[in-house]
């Protein structure tokens, strides 16, 4: 029997090798049928490849559904697949390479696209893939970039074999080369064999053709009097350029310098000609096979072009070096008709980076989709990896379905949560936003046509109103956006004077429009906002200030009694059946939307859709909402309690709504999910492992670095959630899904999602203060503290206040989490300067850190610092004022407002057993930077 075509290329000095890799290929037989017919001597593999042989087929399952069993993350799963692989491969191939005497035989391995740009984690990445595959005919492919190039050096040093891939450039090539003859000369002088080192050039053939010859047409067009010259020149670019990078490695190879270790047993670093399927379909479909064989060459083709030379191939012995004048005069005649070739080449290689990129991202995709279904947390958007934690999740999931807990919740089962017929009369009585988005959407047109005529003159919508009255419209207005001329939205939700007056002070009176918002009714920094407000209508003699007010209260509060007694415009009355941060999509949220024109239809559709195939689905593994929430629980329970929150630009704003929802409902009898908003995203170094990282991110919004950074956490055991939201009305549907998932978590925590039984214990001490201060006319002395320039400690007892600072920070525990109370004015200045300190405290501690601002956070996270567990730390930042605002009524203005909110709330902390410092600003600029700097020394003394 005649050779077959395929196996003559190796008699003319090139290695035929395969670029595709499959599961079956190998189990089939056909991967050594392929070997003894073909003569196939090495196997390349790379993202693209196992996309689409581990996402686009069936061969995995069985193997996936072992691994997901075993707590792999999708990336672990992957690895766990492909190393798999490569050693059933390279063990099929290894007579190959036995015979070969380690000179082929390979099967290439290639490390994360996500490292083309990171020297240190190519080189760790590469030596663990080439341990765990144990197989010495291992090759692990490394790409040509220039942090790449460091790494290719020292693996060949160790010892490892490397595929030098994504070259394109001659000048990269020349590099690569070096690289290998450093390392050869490496081994050389410790007296190392230098036959134990394999390694080749994956240079890229035709995707420059594509590249180029794009360039061409454009040029052709722009020029048609040099069309004949510029046609002349198609096809050309990829062949002329490897063949210029084979007469680069002949004067390399021949060189003197490499003479002297071949003499030592070392061998030539073969080129490999990669990207050899035709990709234009006028051109010959094997040319890039027939014009590139020479001696010390490898040519890596897919199963496609193997079967055209098969059937049609002409073979030429050293074809690579054959008519070389006119070639190597072909990049140069490109340069003349004005096309940068090695802008080309750089592009390419740039673009290449990215196209494995892109093949790994769908790949992990498909892999957590699969994942998903099999752990019953898929659809939605919505792809979940919690590792190691996967039993566990797995275990409450089946817990929640035999408890019937989708069926429950949507059936508003209070049972669901305690067995206290009482609780559970408080808890039906809080169930209401169930179905308040389907009760709302058939009052959003008239609702509309009011917002409509109602904004018609208005300037500016101030909202005044506390934690669920507030966050939710923030969240629309910072998502969504208003309308084209319709009026800002601004909240006001803070007693700080200089937001008050600044505020105040932006404001077209007689253009304005006052939402004051309150589901009691008797929310304190409502109310005196609303005073305060009303009065400068009343020192401005309008007649009918009440035109300027909208109320938002639930039936029989004082709040819609004020609101008849003084002619508001209108009052909301809202359902009450739903608790404030329950409420986004009732009144609440919606008459501020509407006002700045959000598509409130809309908005409600996208939440009803999710919220029905929610109840459509009583199996809780299949309802994504319901099972998030389940996995909460049961990863808070377990450890992970630090629910950490990555957003794509547009969907930041969602967190502090998130927070508020996530933290007042859990924290509580001890237990708690601690919600962490704002932090920057970090290397895995810097956490804990007590997090559970979940990211929402706008489709359009995708991002390398945020896809890279979570992955890395995702193998170093980290769980990770995704969720994708198509577009920005979306946010509805998120609403929802996150109600359902706090609600869910509350079962698995065992508590009563729907109450804040310790809200009211701060209230209680800031009302005692007040009390003092309209007897005495002051709040009560704290004393001073030491001090340093603009920081002082109040109450602290030590001398000084980085003595302060460095005792604060050894009270800081395993798996505690950090809490930063600002009681100062949110500009960005002041957000910017407390994120800095966040990031220091995170990274310097490796401990979860939040930030609230005071007295805002009090209706949201504040129920988990005085009802979760005793694990927080907190350091609480007040400043003097520069100036006050009287409250109309009462003998104390905004300034001593503040002041007796957070003394109050730090009473109500240290009561508790919370460890806590206070440090006070007497310039809040100045103040926070110094603070920084405190921190940063006391981090280092610690």
């Amino acid at each position: 029997m005649a050779d077959s075509a395929l196996r003559q290329l190796h008699a003319l000095g090139q290695s035929v090798w395969l670029d595709y890799i499959r599961r079956g290929l190998i189990t089939s037989g056909e991967l050594g049928r392929l070997i003894q017919a073909d003569g196939i001597r090495g196997i390349t593999s790379n993202p693209a490849i196992f996309e689409n042989a581990i996402a686009k087929s069936t061969d995995y399952d069985a193997a996936l559904r072992r691994l997901v069993g075993a707590g792999h993350a999708a990336i672990g799963a992957y690895e766990a697949l492909a190393i798999e692989d490569i050693q059933l491969a390279a063990d099929v191939l290894r007579p190959v390479y036995d015979d070969a005497r380690g000179a082929d035989g390979f099967v290439s391995l290639e490390v994360s696209p996500y490292l083309a740009h990171d020297t240190q984690g190519t080189l760790g990445e590469a030596r663990r893939l080439f341990a765990a595959v144990g197989r010495p005919n291992t090759m692990i492919k490394v790409p040509a970039t220039p942090a790449g190039l460091p790494a290719v050096e020292q693996l060949l040093v160790d010892g490892i074999n490397v595929n030098i891939t994504l070259i394109f450039a001659e000048a990269v090539y020349a590099a690569v080369a070096e690289a290998y003859l450093r390392a050869l000369e490496a081994h050389a002088a410790r007296g190392q064999p230098l036959d134990a080192v394999a390694s080749v050039a994956s240079v890229f053939v035709s995707r420059i053709d594509s590249a180029v010859d794009a360039k061409l047409g454009a040029a052709m067009q722009e020029h048609p009097d040099r069309a004949d010259a510029l046609r002349d020149l198609l096809g050309k670019a990829g062949i002329a350029n490897s063949k210029l990078i084979y007469h680069r490695f002949q004067h390399i190879f021949t060189s003197a310098r490499f003479q002297r270790l071949a003499a030592a047993g070392a061998r030539p670093q073969r080129p490999l000609w990669a990207s050899t399927s035709t990709k234009n379909p006028n051109y010959r479909d094997v040319m890039y096979v027939e014009q590139l064989i020479g001696p010390h060459t490898v040519n890596t083709m897919p199963s496609a072009t193997m079967d055209a030379y098969r059937d049609h191939g002409e073979a030429e012995a050293n074809a690579v070096t054959a008519n070389l004048d006119f070639w190597l005069g072909v990049l140069p005649r490109l340069e003349q008709a004005g096309i940068r070739v090695d802008e080309v080449m750089q592009d390419l290689q740039d673009r290449g980076v990215k196209l494995f990129s892109d093949a790994f991202d769908s790949l992990l995709g498909n892999l957590r989709a699969k994942r998903a279904t099999l752990i019953g947390a898929s659809g939605e958007g919505q792809s979940v990896e919690f590792g190691a934690a996967s039993g566990t999740v797995v275990a409450a999931l089946e817990s929640a379905g035999a408890a019937r807990v989708a069926e429950r919740l949507w059936r508003a089962d209070a049972s669901l949560w305690t067995a206290d017929p009482g609780v559970q009369r408080q808890i039906a009585d809080r169930l209401g936003w169930l179905r308040v988005a389907s009760s709302m959407r058939a009052e959003a047109s008239a609702l509309g046509r009011w917002a409509t005529e109602t904004a018609r003159g208005v300037r500016d919508v101030v909202l005044l109103g506390m934690g669920g009255s507030s966050l939710a419209p923030e969240v629309m207005r910072d998502t969504i956006g208003a309308a084209i001329g319709r009026p800002r939205l601004t909240v006001l939700d803070s007693t700080s004077p200089e937001a008050v007056a600044r505020v105040a002070n932006s404001l077209d009176w007689d253009a304005a429009l006052f939402l004051v918002a309150s589901k009691s009714g008797g929310t304190l920094e409502t109310a005196t906002l609303c005073d305060y407000l009303w009065q400068r209508y009343a020192e401005q003699g309008d007649p009918a200030p009440g035109r300027h007010f909208v109320a938002i209260t639930d039936a029989g509060t004082s709040l819609e009694a004020l609101a008849r007694e003084r002619g508001f415009r209108r009052t909301f009355v809202n359902p009450s059946d739903i608790g404030g941060r329950y409420s986004a999509l009732s009144y609440f949220g919606l008459v501020p939307a509407a006002l700045i024109g959000i598509d409130v239809p809309g908005l409600l559709d996208r939440a009803i859709a999710l919220g029905d195939r929610s109840a459509s689905q009583t199996d809780v593994r299949a309802n994504p909402a319901i099972a998030l929430g389940i996995a909460f629980g049961a990863l808070a329970r377990a450890g992970r309690d630090k629910l950490t929150l990555v957003f794509s630009p547009s969907l930041r704003p969602l967190g502090a709504w998130i927070e508020q929802l996530t933290a007042e409902s859990t924290g509580k009898q001890g237990l708690g999910i601690v919600p962490v908003d704002g932090e920057t995203l970090g290397a895995p170094a810097v956490y804990d492992h007590d997090r559970l990282f979940v990211e929402v991110a706008l489709a359009a919004e995708v991002d390398a670095g945020r896809a890279a950074a979570l992955a890395a956490l995702e193998a170093a055991g980290h769980p990770v959630v995704r969720i994708e939201v198509r577009e920005r009305l979306d946010v509805g549907a998120e609403f929802v899904r996150w109600e359902l998932a706090t609600a869910a978590a509350g079962y698995a925590l065992g508590i009563n999602p729907f109450d804040e039984p310790n809200v009211a214990e701060s209230k209680a001490n800031t009302a005692r203060l007040l009390a003092e201060v309209e007897r005495t006319g002051s709040l009560p002395r704290v004393p001073e503290g030491p001090r340093a320039g603009t920081l002082s400690a109040p109450g602290a007892p030590v001398a000084s206040v980085p003595a302060a600072l460095q005792a604060w920070l050894r009270a800081i525990g395993p798996l505690d989490y950090l809490g930063i109370h600002a009681y100062l004015d949110m500009t960005p200045p002041t957000m910017a300067g407390l994120r800095h300190i966040q990031r220091l405290l995170r990274d310097g501690v490796r401990r979860a850190t939040t930030l609230g601002f005071g007295p805002r956070f009090l209706h949201s996270t504040g129920q988990l610092h005085k009802g979760g567990a005793n694990n927080g730390v907190f350091l609480q930042v007040t400043t003097g004022h520069a100036l006050d605002v009287a409250i109309p009524g009462r003998t104390y203005g905004f300034a001593t407002l503040i002041d007796a909110q957070a003394q109050g709330d730090l009473d109500s902390l240290t009561s508790k057993g919370r460890r806590t410092l206070r440090i006070h600003l007497s310039d809040p600029d100045a103040g926070l930077v110094a603070l920084a700097g405190a921190i940063e020394t006391a981090l280092r003394a610690r």
